[in-house]
C-alpha cells in the first residue's frame, strides 16, 4: 500500500492547532508524533497514556476531512514506532496503540466544532461559565472565539443558550445518537471510495456522476414553449400512400378536381 502523503490534503486544515492539549508525558509524546503525522497527511487528535497492560500510549489521529481507515492506522504505526524508539519520550516499556477518534469523538479544533454543528455534545470547562463547568446540549455553531450550545438540561434560572469560549474548554465530546451514527457511516463510505480512487484501486469518478448544483437541480424543468397556430395535418396517412401508388402507375385520383 502506498504511504499517505500531505500533497493531496488541505494544508491549512493539516496545520490547524488544537485547542485542547495534553500535559506531562503525553505532551512529550505529542511533540514527537505531530511532525511525523503531519508529514504523512494526518492530524493528531489526542494522546492518552494509561496503565493498561503495564503502560499503553494511545494516539488518536485522522485525516483533515475527519476520516480514518484501518490502513491509515497501520501506516502511522509503522512510521511512528521507530521515531518514538529513538526519541524515547517515555522512560519505561509501553505498548503503542493507534486509533481513529471514533464516532463519539473528542472535539479539539475549531473545525471540529464547525463540522459537527447540529449534533449533541458534552463539554467540560477549565474555567467555569456562569458558575458551571459541565454543559450538554445541541452544538449550534461557532461565533468568533466561542461555541454556542443550546442546552437540554438548563435549570429554570439558567439560560437555554450559552456561548463558551473555546480556549476555556478542557474537554468536548460528541454524544452518540442515531443521527451521528448515520452521518459517520456516510462519511466513512465516501472517504473509503475516495481513498481507493487515490490509490488506483478503483476507477476515477466519471464526469456524468459529478454532483450537480443543488440550487439548480431543485428547480422545475421549463416546459417547451407552445407555438401558436393550427397543428399541421399528417402527411403519411393511408390516403396519402394510396395516392402516391396511383400516381406511380399513372392513374388519376378520382377525388381530385379538374
Amino acid at each position: 500500500m502506498t504511504e499517505p502523503t500531505a500533497t493531496s490534503v488541505d494544508t491549512e486544515l493539516l496545520a490547524e492547532p488544537r485547542l485542547v492539549v495534553e500535559p506531562g508525558v503525553a505532551a512529550r509524546v505529542a511533540a514527537v508524533a505531530v511532525p511525523v503525522l503531519q508529514g504523512m497527511g494526518y492530524r493528531l487528535v489526542r494522546i492518552k497514556v494509561s496503565g493498561d497492560a503495564g503502560c499503553t500510549v494511545q494516539i488518536m489521529a485522522e485525516r483533515p476531512d475527519g476520516s480514518m481507515q484501518l490502513e491509515d492506522c497501520e501506516a502511522i504505526s509503522r512510521a511512528l514506532s521507530p521515531v518514538l524508539d529513538v526519541a524515547d519520550p517515555i522512560e519505561r516499556a509501553y505498548r503503542l496503540e493507534i486509533s481513529s477518534p471514533g464516532i463519539d469523538r473528542p472535539l479539539v479544533r475549531r473545525s471540529d466544532f464547525e463540522r459537527y454543528t447540529g449534533h449533541l455534545v458534552k463539554i467540560e470547562m477549565a474555567v467555569a461559565h456562569q458558575g458551571r463547568k459541565r454543559f450538554r446540549g445541541l452544538l449550534a455553531g461557532v461565533e468568533g472565539d466561542a461555541v454556542r450550545i443550546r442546552r437540554d438540561d438548563p435549570r429554570p434560572d439558567e439560560d437555554v443558550e450559552v456561548l463558551l469560549v473555546m480556549e476555556d474548554i478542557s474537554d468536548a465530546r460528541l454524544v452518540l445518537t442515531d443521527e451521528l451514527i448515520e452521518e459517520s457511516m456516510r462519511r466513512g463510505k465516501a472517504a473509503e471510495r475516495e481513498l481507493r480512487r487515490e490509490l488506483g484501486l478503483a476507477p476515477p469518478q466519471p464526469a456524468h456522476a459529478k454532483k450537480s448544483d443543488p440550487a439548480k437541480s431543485q428547480k422545475p424543468k421549463p416546459k417547451p414553449a407552445h407555438k401558436p397556430g393550427k397543428k399541421p395535418a399528417p402527411t403519411n396517412t393511408k390516403k396519402h400512400r394510396l395516392a402516391a401508388e396511383r400516381a406511380r402507375r399513372g392513374e388519376i385520383d378520382p377525388s381530385e378536381g379538374d
